[in-house]
């Protein structure tokens, strides 16, 4: 007799669960089937955006297919972590799992952790987005964060520049705000060329374009000029002296040898046609020169 009722209550206890499994096979499996689908169908489209994102880098060179493939890395990482992230969140609740407490505590670490890494954040997300952007490269010459040098290396923290004395500089990616490529394209060299007040201007602007048309075509300096140099005329008048503008676009890099050119040639151009200078009795001092040690 007292089997009876222990038999009765295991046959309610397995009438219930198999009650509970199909509700369970009827109604969550095809949410979560769901949810896993979405989520391998946002992955997969992920990973095609990142296969063309290296196949478009295998047609760059240098530190701009490396940037390319670090984005494409991080855009990866990143993407799948979330994706993953947010259909365990909609999963968990569909199981019994009661995720108040769970986010709570995940809230309170997260804000933890964000106070305490929120310069590291920072510094990622400025630097991804530099990579992303190719504001500058590996050897540009960039003025940023109140300095200015050579670029010798970038990561996702921070960016490494060499300047002219030759000290380094490490400077962190959330502190770039504004960026100064100087060797992106092209540069120009804006030459100033001060002449007595007294010389004819007419022959004075003409033997300038004739000396810039002569290192044009240099073949030493004419893959390094880019463009056909301009002497717009005269850009100050002072007491006893003029001067000339004269513009010429170079190759990033190659603006400072072509300018020590131009100065050559028009000291001799002026010289040999007896061009008086102005103001020779002017005396420049330079203080601190790179590289002097001197403040």
């Amino acid at each position: 007799m007292l089997m009876e009722p222990q038999n009765q209550n295991l046959s309610s206890v397995l009438a219930h669960w198999r009650a509970d499994a199909l509700e369970f096979l009827r109604v969550d499996v095809p949410k979560i089937l769901v949810i896993v689908v979405v989520a391998f169908v946002l992955i997969r489209l992920m990973k095609m955006l990142i296969k063309r994102l290296l196949a478009f880098s295998r047609h760059e060179t240098g530190s701009r297919a490396q940037q390319l493939r670090t984005a494409a890395g991080v855009i990866g990482s990143v993407g799948t972590f979330v994706i993953i992230f947010l259909a365990l969140m909609q999963i968990l609740p569909v199981l019994g799992v009661n995720m108040g407490p769970l986010l709570a505590s995940a809230g309170v670490a997260g804000l933890a952790i964000g106070f305490g890494a929120q310069t590291l954040v920072h510094d990622v997300i400025n630097g991804f987005f530099i990579l992303l952007e190719n504001q500058y490269s590996v050897g540009d010459v960039v003025r940023v964060a109140t300095v200015k040098g050579t670029v010798e290396a970038m990561s996702m923290r921070n960016t490494t520049l060499r300047d002219d004395d030759g000290t380094l500089h490490i400077v962190p990616n959330s502190e770039i705000k504004i960026v100064s490529n100087l060797t992106r394209d092209w540069a120009q060299v804006s030459l100033h060329v001060s002449v007595a007040y007294n010389e004819e201007s007419d022959r004075v602007v003409r033997l300038l374009n004739e000396v810039a048309q002569d290192v044009r075509n240099d073949p030493a300096f004419r893959d390094d000029i880019v463009a056909d140099p301009q002497v717009p005329g005269i850009e100050r008048v002072a007491t006893g002296e003029v001067d000339y503008l004269l513009l010429v676009k170079t190759r990033p890099g190659r603006q400072y040898a072509v300018t020590r050119e131009l100065r050559r040639r028009i000291k001799e151009c002026f010289q040999k046609n007896k061009i008086q200078a102005g103001n020779p009795a002017r005396v420049y001092v330079l203080e601190g020169a790179p590289g002097s040690g001197q403040p």
